[in-house]
């Protein structure tokens, strides 16, 4: 059995892993770090001390009214990406260990378009990369 690295759990919600295909388990919010644990395997957990988290991005949609999806990106291991019901509660908990200049707004699928096609006209004229 896998021991927590918390001592104090702020929330705990259902939720799902989208590393590779998707896990449903919980995700546990505590004052030392990021917890995912499966519901059917107990060897499947993923555990993100606060100190390894570089930051958070958020897919926000209409107007800030959904959270799809959410992503903690670390210093070494990577990219983990979760969705879950309630994620405005999830990143309001980690926002008391996280600061607020580390948590991001991802970009939409429109601004990413954008930013490649201007990407491809700067090179075709010859300008360098802004």
């Amino acid at each position: 059995m896998v021991q927590s690295l918390n001592t104090k759990v702020d929330i705990s919600v259902k939720a799902a892993s989208h590393h590779g295909l998707a896990t449903y388990g919980k995700i546990i919010v505590g004052d030392h770090a990021f917890e995912f644990y499966n519901d059917r395997n107990v060897n499947d957990y993923i555990q993100i001390p606060w100190e390894e988290v570089d930051y958070i991005a958020a897919s926000v949609m209409r107007k800030g009214k959904s959270i799809p999806r959410f992503s903690i990106h670390t210093k070494k291991s990577g990219d983990f990406s979760f969705s879950t019901q309630e994620p405005k509660a999830v990143l309001r908990a980690i926002n008391q260990y996280i600061p607020g200049d580390r948590m991001l707004r991802s970009l939409t699928f429109r601004e990413v378009l954008t930013r490649n096609v201007k990407r491809k006209v700067n090179r075709l004229r010859g300008k360098s990369e802004e």
